[in-house]
């Protein structure tokens, strides 16, 4: 595993990770200032459109 010392994005500070990206104080204020916590979404149950009445193709003379 090779960690390279780079520049915070964000605060320009250095960091040492595997990856670029901001630094790690960074990540928990980003969370902090723009995360939220998940919300449960109420949904209705699916009713299906009845543009066409059953058995059309059974009645069609």
């Amino acid at each position: 595993m090779t960690t390279e010392t780079d520049q915070c994005p964000r605060c320009e500070g250095t960091l040492d990770s595997e990856y670029y990206g901001p630094c790690r104080s960074c990540r928990d204020d980003l969370r902090a200032s723009l995360g939220s916590e998940q919300s449960v979404i109420a949904t209705t149950e699916f009713e299906p459109k009845m543009n066409v009445t059953p058995n059309a193709v059974a009645t069609k003379d």
